[in-house]
């Protein structure tokens, strides 16, 4: 699915911010509240305070930008994914795979002030910045941070981590009782036993889920796809890929082989169920498992996003068009039309006795219940296709991301360095950020703003600018040419408000702000496509 929103600044190629700070400690002067989840806060010249916008970090946005977000298995993994995390966690492109159960900071110095932040031109030139050197070999690969938690770890298939979300104790429980109602009326024999073979069935049913999920797993793999995770959860399972196929061929393998493996295994319980006598336990449950994963192929083939089916009819459209967004608008607008027919449809299919005895006059409990479902598969799958719909558009928009036209220029500062003087450094030199650096020139850390806005004017040349810094980690060196996915990848591989920006010679070119990005990932999302 596709999801993101909001509305921002981008930075553009000249040096001032598309969002500038304004000093809170300068009397006169606009005060900046610090954004949500971050303890910053902007600063500026009293002289020049009218000129600057306020900035702030952006809203939230919402969905995985950097790449796609499946849920083409079932209704219950048709909802949005998740959003695109906050600045200090860039987003990245996720794909998830879903099955139904189918049975029931800117840091910186602002040129005008010495505080604020902003950035660096689109250039490549900066004649008035100062220059220092980073560490010989250039920035080092990011360190990829431990996989988050969705639940309970099962193990890990195929280097895979398979998490049980919560939620799926509810819904083994919602099965354990319904399905258990139905053996009292095919074995009244088994008493109150029948509740552990109906769990049984539970867990034999996720079972079958989970090798759907790894069927998509697989194939993701065969490709060269990372997958993050597989998560069963209340409605099903979700397979969270990171990268969007390259090609509409292996769109279409990636969203066929997890109906197909449901197919398959319906016919394996179907074959297993041949030498069974009919009327047992044994032969109860394989006839369940035979028809559960036969709805779940079923359902998840129907042509409409966020299901396998409409995650199939997008690769087709894509192969015949040439275009990707083609392909996601045509099965995004079916996966909608799916939705409305599921939410009338379903229901009146109930009550006219369509898979079974006529419901007449019958208005209670199972009219309620049918209509609940229909309500809530309905609603999944239509926020799964506008999810869908999003995510393509801000694809589109990615390659604008660059960290050379969102960098902010910096000047270099000893450890020992006044944060007056290095202050009043940057404002001669029209810098926006303050890197710390050794004797040699070699950059250690960089100044957070947050720390600058908490000291008094009047004490700012007893305090070094070394006491306010932040040092810098391995993933903290971002090269100046990345873009796009790539950048944002290497972003949420190393969590961080700002990261030093380096030229390929190891040559500091500017400080990079999350905040940044995320501005311009926002105002991106608000483009039309």
């Amino acid at each position: 699915m596709d999801v993101s929103g909001g509305s921002g600044q981008p930075r553009s190629g000249n040096d001032e911010p598309a969002q500038s700070p304004a000093d809170p400690t300068t009397p006169g002067g606009p005060r900046t509240a610090p954004a949500p989840g971050q303890k910053t806060a902007k600063t500026e010249d009293t002289a020049k305070a009218s000129r600057d916008d306020r900035p702030g970090s952006a809203p939230e946005p919402t969905g995985d930008p950097a790449g796609r977000d499946h849920a083409d298995d079932s209704p219950g993994t048709g909802g949005a994914p998740p959003p695109p995390p906050p600045p200090q966690h860039p987003p990245a492109g996720t794909g998830a795979h879903g099955t139904d159960p189918g049975t029931g900071a800117d840091p910186g110095t602002d040129p005008r002030t010495g505080t604020g932040t902003g950035a660096a031109p689109g250039s490549d030139a900066h004649p008035d910045r100062a220059h220092a050197h980073s560490a010989p070999g250039g920035p080092r690969p990011p360190r990829r941070p431990r996989e988050p938690g969705g639940g309970i770890l099962m193990g890990r298939p195929f280097g895979v981590p398979v998490y049980v979300a919560p939620s799926w104790f509810l819904v083994a429980a919602l099965i354990t009782w319904v399905f258990g109602g139905q053996l009292d009326r095919v074995l009244p024999e088994l008493g109150a036993a029948r509740y552990l073979v109906s769990l049984f069935f539970a867990v034999a049913f996720y079972g079958s889920v989970l090798v759907h999920e790894l069927a998509h797993t697989l194939a993701a793999l065969r490709f060269k796809l990372p997958v993050r995770r597989i998560q069963l959860q209340f409605f099903g399972g979700v397979s969270e890929i990171e990268k969007e196929a390259e090609t509409p061929g292996r769109e279409f393998v990636l969203a066929f082989v997890g109906p197909l493996l449901s197919l398959v295994l319906g016919g394996v319980f179907y074959l297993a169920l041949q030498p069974v006598e009919r009327g047992t336990v044994p032969g109860v449950l394989l006839a369940a498992l035979m028809i559960s994963n036969l709805i779940v192929a079923v359902f998840n083939l129907l042509p409409g996003l966020p299901l396998d089916g409409g995650r199939m009819l997008r690769a087709v459209v894509w192969k015949i068009t040439g275009k990707p967004m083609s392909g996601t608008v045509a099965a995004a607008w079916v996966g909608r039309a799916l939705a409305v027919t599921v939410l009338i449809g379903l229901p009146w299919v109930s009550q006219s006795g369509a898979l079974g005895d006529a419901a007449e006059g019958n208005v209670g409990v199972d009219t309620v219940t049918d209509a609940l479902l229909a309500a809530i598969i309905a609603a999944i799958i239509w926020t799964g296709a506008g999810n869908s719909l999003r995510m393509a558009r801000l694809r589109e928009h990615l390659p604008e991301l660059r960290a050379r036209t969102l960098t902010r220029r910096a000047v270099p500062v000893e450890t020992n360095t006044s944060l007056a003087e290095a202050l009043r450094r940057a404002n001669a030199a029209g810098a926006r950020a303050l890197v710390i650096v050794d004797g040699h020139g070699e950059p250690l850390a960089i100044v957070r703003e947050s720390a600058i806005v908490g000291v008094p004017e009047h004490r700012r040349p007893w305090v070094s600018a070394g006491e306010l810094a932040q040092d810098l980690t391995e993933g903290m060196r971002v090269s100046a040419e990345l873009a796009g996915e790539e950048l944002l990848d290497v972003l949420r591989a190393t969590p961080a408000t700002e990261y030093l920006v380096v030229e390929e010679t190891g040559e500091i070119y500017g400080v990079l702000s999350a905040a940044d990005v995320e501005r311009a990932f926002v105002k991106a999302m608000a483009r039309p496509s």
